[in-house]
């Protein structure tokens, strides 16, 4: 199996290490490099909410794999945590007409969080995920850079992590792409689900946010609303403000011989702003809470770019401090369909910097 061994170079030396296992190829084939460089891995699921069969299938899944690796097994129940710390929040930012990112927050209070507890709380001095990203440790601190897969990365979506992770952290997909990975899958005979590529919510079936928010918030929910153009005209009307995100096009039920799309949202009147396309972009994003990886970047950091989206191609421009944990970033080309509640992610080449929650704007209020 040393074959693998200049695709997986690290400089740590082999020790107790702590493995999150999801069932999935990823996390299955993180867990197999690792024992396959003399880590002694410890297995850890974390019991999610689920429909249907799916969290069964998922533990047996991973009871299959850690079987296949001759490793343990622990299994901790985080559904009533999971649901206070994800799917409320999630819930509510629909209602106040934002478009919220859920991953981010699960891999910060969830999955990172419960890991180091755990090991700290059984002396292991690692913890390690199936995330294509890469841990690089510099002058006492663990920086967090893209994976090499660039269209796997998956840094954008563990911008929150402090150094109290990081410091712990191995990443063994950094280094390698998703057809390599699947590749060892199968070499390996594991045992593990293949599962969606889609960015499609763990805890919905078919992936039905509308329905799923419908259905949480019963009859409180307002529904109905004017969907308005700019200047105020009303065009027609919508069934919910938790059915609309900004740039979204399709759906609107708006005729016209140029497409709308929804510009603003607007939970307290309920109304719908929508505006051609070219009324969409914008230079400057404004981010709240945000967190550094490291200490703060000099305000001439070289080759400077921020992604406002997960799928956002990174963007150059200039990053301003405004406040405690605020930020300003303005691009050198305007981008489209800035969204409140989704993340603004910078990096200085592919090293992340830090990110936090993109805000309305003043004029947006």
């Amino acid at each position: 199996m040393s074959n693998h061994d200049e695709l997986f170079a690290m400089n740590i030396q082999p020790s107790d290490i702590v493995v999150a296992l999801s069932g999935g190829v990823d996390s299955s084939v993180a867990a197999a490099l690792l024992k396959m460089r003399g880590w002694n891995v410890h297995g850890l699921f974390l019991i999610l909410p689920a429909t249907g069969s799916t969290g069964g299938k998922r533990l047996k899944a991973v009871e299959a794999v850690t079987y296949h690796l001759k490793i343990p097994l622990e299994i901790i129940d985080l559904k009533e945590e999971f649901i206070a710390s994800v799917i409320e929040p999630f819930i509510s930012a629909y209602s106040k007409g934002f478009t919220p990112n859920p991953c981010v927050i699960c891999n910060e209070e969830i999955k990172f969080r419960h890991l180091r507890l755990y090991a700290k709380q059984k002396g292991i001095p690692f913890l390690a995920t199936g995330h294509y990203v890469k841990a690089v440790k510099r002058q006492g601190i663990t920086d967090l850079w893209r994976g090499k897969d660039s269209g796997k990365d998956q840094s954008y979506f563990l911008h929150r992590l402090n150094q109290d992770s990081l410091s712990m952290a191995v990443f063994p997909l950094g280094e390698i792409n998703k057809r390599y990975v699947q590749n060892i899958a199968i070499e390996l005979d594991l045992p593990c689900r293949e599962t969606s590529e889609s960015q499609e919510l763990c805890f919905l079936s078919d992936g039905n946010y509308r329905e799923f928010l419908e259905n949480r918030f019963g009859s409180s929910i307002d529904m109905n609303g004017d969907i308005i153009d700019s200047h105020g005209k009303r065009l027609g009307e919508h069934k919910g403000i938790h059915r609309y995100t900004i740039g979204q096009r399709h759906g609107l039920g708006i005729a016209s011989s140029r497409p709308y799309y929804v510009k603003e949202i607007r939970p307290d009147t309920r109304e719908v702003v929508v505006g051609r396309k070219e009324e969409l972009f914008s230079k400057n994003v404004d981010a709240e809470l945000f967190n550094w990886i490291g200490p703060l970047p000099s305000s001439n950091e070289p080759d400077l770019k921020a992604q406002i989206r997960y799928r956002h191609k990174a963007a150059s421009g200039r990053l301003t401090v405004t406040g405690s944990n605020r930020v300003r970033f303005r691009f050198e080309e305007p981008q489209m369909a800035i969204t409140p509640g989704q993340a603004l992610v910078c990096y200085t080449g592919d090293r992340l910097i830090g990110g936090g929650w993109i805000i309305k704007k003043e004029a947006d209020r």
